[in-house]
């Protein structure tokens, strides 16, 4: 019986997929921006409210605040502590989770949709949101956590690469910007209160709810999850991050693989570009091992393990990466190699053979990232917090499939530019 109706279900949620996502969109009187999609295949409700309060909005001398701030947002809030939120929210079977990335922080809940345990889970949401405590235990308590941890991070060369990849891509911008034990040591209750009410807002805020809910009730609850929060107006972005010249960064560390990574800013979210991009990457190094980077540097001179390239879109122009890890003694041919992979890709773009699986590939995989209400809610709240279109889930694969190789060589050159490539290496001979 079990398997009987898990396949059921499965069925349910593939018809779903292929009827597509029908996604409803207002604006709820506190201004907050809202999108709905009624899935009433399972007795579960999923909710995810985002705001622009990313690190991108660290104040300076203040990275890790937009961080820390998240952090402890559900650690006490309205009339309960963290104890209490924990107890109350396993009683119910519901689960809050969320985080904080270098655009936006976010909460979301899962809930069984019975009204009762429904009611209990938003009440506990809606106070996480409007009331947190910011209770000064818990920051000392977070804050020495999180200095702990930068701690670690910065014996471990695959962070050090990182956080050094993103400050050499982004010198003069807040994406650039890296938390340190110093400067989360000098953040205060004051820092996060004032944090909270500045970015916290309905004007700054994107709700996306997926489940077994009428429009009706929708409404209700997004306005119930926004009407207290903070009045302010919407954050305003620094100025767009201009393309770096191109640097090599090498630091030294005791490590016998060297870490190295390539890229520059490249795109941000709903550029044209996107598609083309997408699937010329894959291609170049988005598909594993039918990639390029993946043949020639590793199955053809066994440099690496694992080499790969992405596009990561952001709120502003997001990096292009290449990465990898060698022998500390290979680091250099490694990177030559890669190298003309790369300048070759941009010379002649993808062949027919490839451009062809890139799209198979791409597209017949695409239902399986609605293939669940969690994943569904995933990407309508990216699609609502970065204003992407409604239909976009609907239009994905069709646009796969028109990008041309020409389409794929202008949008590379326009995108990534040798010029401008930083390559940042770590335990490198």
């Amino acid at each position: 019986m079990k398997r009987l109706i898990a396949a059921a279900f499965a069925l349910l949620l593939a018809q779903t997929v292929l009827a597509g996502v029908k996604i409803e969109h207002w604006v709820s009187p506190s201004g907050a921006r809202v999108y709905f999609v009624e899935s009433r295949v399972l007795p579960m409700l999923d909710v995810q409210v985002d705001f622009a309060a990313g690190s991108m909005f660290d104040p300076e001398g203040k990275a890790g605040l937009a961080a820390l701030t998240r952090s402890i947002l559900d650690n006490g809030a309205g009339k309960r502590d963290e104890t209490a939120i924990a107890e109350q929210l396993a009683d119910i079977g519901a689960n809050l989770g969320g985080g904080a990335d270098t655009d936006r922080a976010s909460v979301s809940l899962r809930t069984l949709s019975a009204r009762d345990k429904r009611d209990t889970a938003l009440a506990i949401l809606k106070d996480v949101l409007q009331a947190p405590h910011f209770d000064a235990a818990v920051l000392e308590r977070e804050k020495a956590n999180t200095i702990a941890s930068l701690k670690e991070a910065m014996t471990r060369p695959d962070s050090i690469a990182g956080k050094a990849f993103w400050a050499a891509m982004y010198p003069n911008h807040p994406y650039g910007r890296q938390a340190t034990p110093e400067s989360v040591a000098t953040l205060t209750r004051d820092d996060l209160v004032a944090f909270h009410a500045r970015y916290y807002g309905g004007a700054n805020a994107s709700i996306t709810l997926v489940g077994d809910l009428s429009r009706q009730d929708a409404e209700k609850i997004a306005e119930a999850l926004s009407s207290g929060l903070p009045k302010n107006d919407k954050a305003a972005l620094p100025a767009v991050p201009q393309a770096p010249k191109a640097a090599l960064v090498q630091l030294p560390h005791p490590a016998t693989q060297a870490h190295v990574y390539i890229g520059m800013p490249a795109i941000e979210r709903g550029d044209p570009d996107f598609f083309p991009l997408l699937v010329g990457n894959y291609s170049l190094g988005g598909g594993g091992f039918v990639s390029r980077l993946m043949k020639e540097v590793r199955d053809k001179r066994g440099y690496a393990y694992s080499v790969y390239s992405y596009f990561a879109p952001l709120r502003q122009p997001g990096p292009f990466q290449i990465g990898l890890q060698t022998k500390r003694s290979q680091a250099k041919d490694a990177i030559k190699v890669a190298r003309d992979i790369l300048d070759g890709f941009l010379k002649d773009g993808p062949s027919d053979e490839e451009l062809a699986a890139a799209k198979a590939n791409l597209t017949g995989s695409f239902p399986l990232r609605l293939d669940s209400n969690k994943k569904i809610l995933e990407n309508v709240a990216t699609i609502g917090f970065f204003s992407l279109p409604l239909d976009y889930l609907d239009q994905y694969q069709a646009k796969v499939q028109a990008v041309t190789a020409a389409e794929i060589k202008a949008a590379f050159a326009r995108r990534v530019r040798p010029e401008n490539l930083v390559t940042v290496t770590v335990a490198a001979d």
